[in-house]
């Protein structure tokens, strides 16, 4: 089954880090532009980062820009999201998939995983 395993989620307090990862199943990442996405509660699904196939540029939602850095290891067949001064906003179960372009909807991206539930709580 093509599908990414995302892990690394968990409940830290405001101001605080966490390091997701997402890892590929069945599949090679090197042909493929990554996303990271977030859906909280009743919000739609949104894109915070996304990487380039080679890694070689990245792109940033407003709402993370500056505190999240998205990058790969092609090697490792691995994608990262490391994110710093967490904010309670920041809580959602965070997702990542694949496209061969970072631009397109959301809709367009394939090989969605379960997710990985982040909380932002003191």
């Amino acid at each position: 089954q093509l599908q990414f395993v995302e892990s690394g989620g968990g409940l830290v307090e405001p101001g605080g880090s966490l390091r997701l990862s997402c890892a590929a199943s069945g599949f090679t990442l090197d042909k493929y532009a990554i996303g990271w996405f977030r859906q909280a509660p009743g919000s739609e699904r949104e894109r915070v980062a996304c990487i380039v196939k080679s890694g070689g540029a990245t792109h940033y939602a407003d709402a993370v820009k500056g505190r999240f850095t998205i990058s790969r290891d092609n090697g490792k067949n691995t994608v990262y999201l490391q994110m710093n001064s967490l904010k309670v906003k920041d809580t959602a179960v965070y997702y990542c998939a694949a496209h061969p372009l970072c631009g397109p909807p959301v809709s367009a991206y394939e090989y969605w995983g379960q997710g990985t539930q982040v909380t932002v709580s003191s």
